[in-house]
């Protein structure tokens, strides 16, 4: 028994060390095919991917590089520039009427709604006035004392000239009839300021304000039962939108390029995919403190209500431009704090050349100093050579 158990710790032993030579062999045989593969992926004669020699940047045949680069001829850009500017469709000033109360009392009756049109004449509230009533009876004492005084003036006149009257009394009675019609003329003018007249009157207390333009409401500030007493504030607004301004705000830098008469078009946000054209009709003189930024306005015939205040818009102005190289944005690469291309000097072989960007374009930018038309250059993968 122990005779068996001995051949069987032997085996165990062989077969053991058998297994240690076969992985010592087959590390040494992967290492060996390792180092076959590596000599063969990679040729004596591989050819570089960039030569840089001096201030030159050569891509050699069967450069992997040739496929990742564009080299194009730059052109000319004569187009205009447009500059884009926010906007804000509004009411014109000279065709907006706030409605003021021309005396205080209470608000009886109102005709009119928050977004109605009116017209020119149209009743729009009725106020009910202690003050009204007090003018008309100050125009009715004026106007006793004015006849009063004017048969005094001619009773006494009659007199004089008969030769029974002093010149004293005369000249009282003159001045008495021109004071009474002083006081009769100022009495009639505050009836033509409330808006009313002697002769119209209906009520001494009801007043009937009427639209002084056609228009829409578009403010209202009052309600039937309230009490008018400040002869300041507005109780409704009359716009008339059958022409709006449109108002952009164009940045201070920008505004030497903005003249009246100068053509725009404008779109609107809530006309996606629609263009209006129309012309600059005022440049403000005042640059805005906060903003910095001075309004600019184009005048819009509005006949069916279409723009309506407050409306986002934007203002694309074309400003005319000299001619000058243009090149894509992608062309363009910094350089510490310099502004770069890679211009071809001969087929493949590339200089890095400083440039002068001018104004930019969406798509690209004008070159002020550095090229000139017919360069040219990488337009794209020029970055690969600048790292």
């Amino acid at each position: 028994m122990s005779i068996l158990n001995d051949y069987l710790r032997l085996k165990r032993f062989a077969l053991i060390g058998v297994a240690i030579m076969l992985f010592v062999l087959g590390i040494e045989f992967g290492t060996h095919l390792l180092h076959s593969s590596s000599h063969a992926a990679v040729p004596e004669n591989t050819p570089p991917v960039l030569v840089h020699q001096a201030d030159q940047f050569i891509i050699p045949q069967g450069s992997a590089l040739r496929s990742r680069l564009l080299v194009q001829q730059v052109g000319v850009n004569n187009s205009p520039h447009t500059l884009v500017s926010p906007a804000v469709v509004e009411a014109d000033p000279a065709r907006t009427v706030n409605i003021l109360p021309p005396v205080a009392g209470r608000v009886v009756k109102l005709e009119v709604r928050l977004g109605d049109r009116v017209v020119k004449g149209q009743p729009l509230a009725v106020i009910d006035s202690g003050d009204l009533a007090q003018a008309y009876a100050d125009d009715d004492k004026a106007r006793d004392s004015l006849q009063h005084a004017d048969r005094t003036l001619v009773r006494v006149r009659g007199l004089h000239n008969a030769g029974s009257g002093s010149l004293k009394d005369l000249e009282q009675a003159e001045s008495d009839d021109a004071q009474a019609k002083a006081e009769f003329s100022r009495a009639e003018a505050r009836l033509e300021e409330i808006g009313v007249s002697e002769q119209s009157k209906e009520g001494l207390r009801l007043l009937t304000l009427t639209a002084p333009t056609t228009g829409s409401v578009t403010a209202l500030m009052t309600a039937p039962g309230a009490f008018v007493n400040d002869l300041t504030a507005s109780l409704m607004t009359i716009a008339n939108l059958s022409s709006v301004w449109v108002t952009a705000n164009v940045p201070e830098v920008d505004i030497a390029n903005i003249a009246k008469g100068q053509s725009v078009n404008v779109s609107f946000a809530a006309y996606p995919g629609q263009v209006f054209y129309g012309t600059v009709a005022f440049v403000s003189d005042v640059v805005e403190s906060d903003t910095r930024r001075t309004k600019v306005r184009i005048v819009f015939s509005n006949p069916g209500g279409k723009f309506k205040p407050n409306m986002f818009a934007k203002v694309n102005f074309n400003i005319p431009q000299k001619s000058a190289v243009f090149v894509p944005n992608s062309a363009l690469l910094m350089d510490n704090d310099s502004t770069v291309v890679f211009v071809e000097t001969a087929p493949w072989t590339f200089i890095k050349r400083p440039v002068l960007p001018g104004y930019g374009e969406g798509d690209g930018a004008r070159i002020d100093q550095g090229l000139n038309p017919g360069d040219r250059i990488i337009v794209k993968g020029g970055v690969l050579l600048n790292d």
